[in-house]
């Protein structure tokens, strides 16, 4: 891999009214989100791209499909990519997820079965890993907000916060095989030893 285009997956019925939703394979995109995703394939038109890569769930793969239309080129599924998981805030409100994670540390897992951010990063940078590994020069990644905030904060050096700046829904930003590996390689130090960087207000 060379170049890495990362988008956050367009609205879909498992987020769209502030939900926290990993459940697999969760609800399909909306009208808005179908729109947002030809959008993104609108952006996208000019860039060469020769894979596409989604998570598990619905929402990244239909979002995937929709901006990779007309060409014809392999899709693959990355687990380790895959939403964090919430626990018992599953299903619930987003707003009550966030709340519980701006006052916990980052090697606490969420209650009810859920992930530590620790724990997430480390297996985040294992996905991002294995796009690195592929032969292919220009990939196309749909994926979820707080996955793709770890790597574009982390490209440029910056640990997780406990609360992050959202990422808008199939908008593309471009890295570099540099600033992915980057990326991957601040994820597996932090998630060994995290501590959050301030959180700005």
């Amino acid at each position: 891999m060379e170049t890495l285009f990362l988008a956050r997956h367009a609205l879909a019925g498992s987020n769209q009214d502030g939900l926290a939703s990993c459940s697999i394979p969760g609800l399909g995109l909306t009208h808005e989100g179908v729109d947002q995703a030809e959008r993104l394939r609108s952006t996208l038109a000019s860039e060469a791209i020769e894979l596409g890569i989604a998570s598990e769930l619905r929402r990244t793969q239909e979002t995937l499909e929709l901006a990779l239309a007309g060409r014809e080129l392999p899709r693959i599924v990355v687990p380790e990519l895959d939403e964090i998981r919430f626990g018992s805030f599953d299903g619930g409100l987003l707003s009550d997820y966030r709340a519980w994670a701006a006052r916990e540390p980052p090697n606490v897992s969420a209650p009810g079965g859920g992930e530590s951010r620790a724990e997430a990063a480390a297996r985040f940078a294992r996905g991002l890993r294995s796009v690195l590994e592929r032969p292919e020069p220009n990939v196309l990644l749909v994926g979820h907000a707080l996955c793709l905030r770890y790597f574009l904060d982390g490209a440029q050096s910056l640990v997780p916060a406990p609360l992050m700046t959202p990422v808008e829904h199939a908008v593309p930003y471009r890295l570099t095989a540099e600033e992915a590996r980057a990326a991957a390689a601040l994820l597996e130090d932090w998630s060994q030893a995290p501590t959050f960087r301030p959180l700005v207000v």
